[in-house]
């Protein structure tokens, strides 16, 4: 397969979702009487999947047929234009601000198919065939999502998020002819790594926060200190796979890493969210341990199942390492709820199973 190099624009462009991750990780720390009610997480997966999912369409164009034109620069750049009116409309209020949400969304979506029928023009062969698919069928969901502006309240959601999971299902229902045409697995390895980094930094920016002048104790240094740790353990087991334990000659249609990223990533914006709850202390210490402790269970099967399918076969996890990860969280969570013990050795627990994880799937 033909090296493709990450470009500067696409770097670029990565930035400029960094304020719309944000946004949707602060919808998790809305604390009502010590939790975060069930209408926020729901909130948080409603604003989250079509931030990923506007992503993900322009990055896989990119894999496929990125080159480095003019006039796909110059879509690149509308693009973001219309994912900045996205992000400055994401809000836990939505519908105040639904029209320009939806006119980013839609512009994103279909400047992406756009895209695709431009290059169909000149494809051959299977690639061809690939290009003129999703260009066409990507309009079924941008279509009915539109449809969600004449209507109000529940019916709304229901249409723009029908619209939005059909638009994702695309790729699934046209596995034939995407398997012909394979994506650029180092590429597309290197993009959500590169997404991925930039959920890190917010993991980063969370245990900062904690050091504030007034919380300048030490306390919450040692707090900080340890989470940082647990977030250098979670990066360098993250990022040693991609870079020496996957395979990344294997051509797939990519949907593993694809659709396996969406809970990665969303598991990362929860373990940010909940290092400065947990420092905070204002929510319950149960929902603390329920909150934090799922985040990171979620975070390790997903990661170990997208990259099950690539590492060489030599490193691939076995049931006993599934056993042993799952066995030391849920020793930690039982003992947590059985004895009460302070937030800083919570953090330290979890630090000690990231370095554990880090070590048996990196050597």
């Amino acid at each position: 397969m033909e090296e493709k190099k990450i470009t500067w624009l696409e770097l670029f462009y990565d930035l400029i979702f960094v304020a719309a991750v944000s946004t949707a990780t602060n919808v998790l720390l809305h604390v009502e009487k010590g939790e975060i009610r069930p209408e926020y997480f729901l909130k948080f997966v409603l604003i989250f999947i079509p931030i990923w999912w506007s992503w993900v369409g322009q990055t896989l164009f990119i894999n496929r047929f990125g080159q480095d034109f003019l006039h796909q620069r110059i879509f690149t750049i509308f693009q973001m234009l219309f994912v900045l009116i996205m992000t400055s409309s994401l809000s836990v209020n939505f519908d105040q601000y639904y029209l320009p949400f939806l006119i980013g969304y839609i512009g994103l979506r279909a400047l992406t198919a756009v895209q695709y029928l431009v290059v169909h023009r000149y494809e051959e062969g299977n690639r061809k065939d690939v290009a003129h698919y999703l260009g066409t069928r990507f309009w079924i969901g941008i279509i009915i999502s539109c449809f969600s502006i004449l209507f109000d309240s529940w019916i709304r959601y229901s249409i723009l998020y029908i619209g939005i999971l059909i638009d994702i299902l695309v790729p699934f229902w046209g596995r034939k002819y995407l398997v012909k045409a394979p994506t650029n697995t180092s590429h597309l390895l290197e993009r959500f790594a590169s997404l991925t980094l930039i959920l890190f930094g917010e993991s980063v920016v969370s245990t900062l926060y904690v050091l504030q002048p007034q919380k300048g104790d030490w306390d919450s240094i040692l707090f900080s200190i340890i989470s940082f740790i647990l977030i250098v353990s979670m990066w360098w087991q993250y990022f040693e796979n991609v870079e020496k334990k996957v395979d990344k000659s294997i051509e797939t249609s990519g949907q593993t890493i694809i659709y396996g990223h969406l809970f990665v990533l969303m598991s990362l914006s929860m373990i940010a969210a909940s290092i400065k709850l947990l420092f905070l202390n204002e929510v319950r210490y149960s929902f603390d341990l329920y909150f934090i402790f799922g985040s990171v269970c979620l975070y390790f099967m997903t990661t170990s199942i997208v990259f099950h399918q690539y590492r060489f076969k030599q490193d691939r996890l076995t049931l006993y390492h599934l056993t042993l990860f799952i066995g030391i969280l849920a020793t930690f969570f039982i003992i947590n709820l059985i004895v009460e013990v302070p937030n800083v050795v919570i953090m330290g627990e979890l630090t000690l199973f990231f370095i554990i994880y880090a070590k048996l799937t990196t050597t």
